[in-house]
């Protein structure tokens, strides 16, 4: 019987990908890997990821990886987007899935490249933002017709109430700002506010969390990962995200080193767009209840 050691990690947010998360506990358990999952595993060793926010356990083979964690909505998501875009898009390959015991067992190919936050793009911000820039556009040219997953607003500010009322949002990791004394007063508030002020969309196949460690860089082919919150969704929410993740990891908030005249607007350039301010401070704060 194969067991794997599971280190289930429970962030202080569901913003995936960035490095200056804070742990608050490490759980740490037996697993039986199922064998529809075991038959495909190579006789090798492996190591835990350690990059990301999501309440997931990645274990990293040489040519594949396992992803180990409950079988929630998002984890449902992640596989079907991922085998409805297999022919898409450059995204992993499903080679199994299996449930066992409420967990989700997903066993999918390696990227190959490096992150998008990988030294050699964050010393080159022009040539960093020219990528990010084509996976925007590579996922807005992608037909959208029978796409599984529908994220737009409708549906995500029903799942931001869920979290809302569940006690599921950490007002402690978020953006400087978003709640206190000149932010709002609690979720609620910023959940009503949502509600109040949204935005008209523009529909596209969106990634959903267009954060830079979920995008890997391969001799100029950008390969996508971790696409639990995937679908038709405005084509500013990836837009938002991406422009935080760029401007924090130059700042040096996430990774702990600062790239001074790096400057994050540049990829409203690359994508030939004048900045929607507005539609870029909401797809933030929605993030905030995620």
């Amino acid at each position: 019987m194969q067991f794997i050691a599971m280190q289930a990690r429970h962030w202080s947010s569901r913003r995936t990908g960035e490095k200056n998360v804070r742990i608050r506990k490490d759980i740490k358990q037996m697993l039986i890997i199922p064998d529809k999952i075991k038959q495909y595993l190579p006789d090798e060793g492996y190591r835990l990821d350690q990059i990301g926010m999501s309440d997931s356990s990645v274990l990293l083979f040489r040519d594949r990886i396992l992803k180990v964690q409950k079988n929630t909505k998002e984890a449902e998501n992640e596989y079907r987007m991922m085998e409805w875009l297999h022919d898409r898009l450059p995204v992993p390959k499903v080679y199994a899935r299996e449930l066992q015991d409420n967990m989700s067992f997903l066993l999918m190919s390696k990227c190959p490249g490096e992150m998008a936050c990988a030294e050699k793009y964050m010393s080159n911000p022009v040539l960093q933002t020219e990528l990010l820039a084509q996976g925007l556009k590579s996922l807005w040219k992608t037909n959208i017709s029978g796409c599984p997953s529908d994220q737009r607003l409708r549906f995500k500010l029903e799942e931001a109430r869920f979290n809302v009322e569940h006690n599921l949002v950490d007002v402690e990791n978020t953006e400087p700002g978003t709640f206190g004394e000149n932010g709002f007063a609690d979720p609620q508030a910023l959940l009503s506010w949502l509600y109040e002020n949204q935005p008209e969309e523009e529909p596209v196949l969106s990634h959903g969390d267009f954060c830079m460690p979920n995008l890997f860089f391969d001799d100029g082919e950008i390969h996508f990962i971790d696409l639990g919150r995937a679908g038709i969704a405005d084509k500013w929410c990836d837009i938002a995200l991406c422009y935080r993740s760029l401007t924090h990891n130059y700042d040096g908030s996430y990774g702990g080193r600062s790239y001074p005249g790096a400057d994050a607007n540049l990829l409203f350039q690359k994508l030939g767009l004048a900045p929607d301010w507005e539609k870029i401070r909401y797809y933030i704060l929605l993030d905030e209840l995620f």
